[in-house]
């Protein structure tokens, strides 16, 4: 099966480990070492609103190729019944596409571009 007939929402399923992973180790190297204080500080990374507003940044500063675009599109579109109560489907569906797009990245073995991707979310 070729990655981009993936569906969109297996694709968020893995980017979602894959993000998480890279915030718990960037808060962890910056010193943080209360499991309080990482959940609450990883929230400014992780939650659906946070996602869709670093999501929204990138797309306005142009840093994602064409091909990255069709991939957050795609996974936007995709119909989905249900979401978070805590956010609305918009947001929900906006975080979801940065999170499908980091799983895209990541089964394509594109760690190069996961690395600047991460590095430009958390401002190394």
């Amino acid at each position: 099966m070729k990655t981009i007939e993936i569906n969109s929402i297996v694709l968020a399923y893995l980017g979602d480990s894959v993000y998480e992973n890279y915030v718990r180790l960037y808060l962890i190297k910056k010193g943080i070492n209360h499991v309080k204080d990482l959940q609450e500080k990883s929230l400014e990374y992780v939650s659906a609103k946070s996602q869709a507003r670093i999501l929204k940044e990138l797309i306005n500063e142009n840093f994602f190729s064409n091909k990255e675009i069709e991939i957050i599109k795609r996974a936007r579109n995709t119909k989905t019944n249900s979401h978070p109560k805590n956010t609305d489907i918009i947001t929900y569906k906006e975080a979801t596409s940065l999170e499908a797009l980091i799983g895209y990245l990541k089964l394509e073995n594109n760690i190069e571009r996961i690395e600047e991707l991460m590095n430009k979310i958390l401002k190394n």
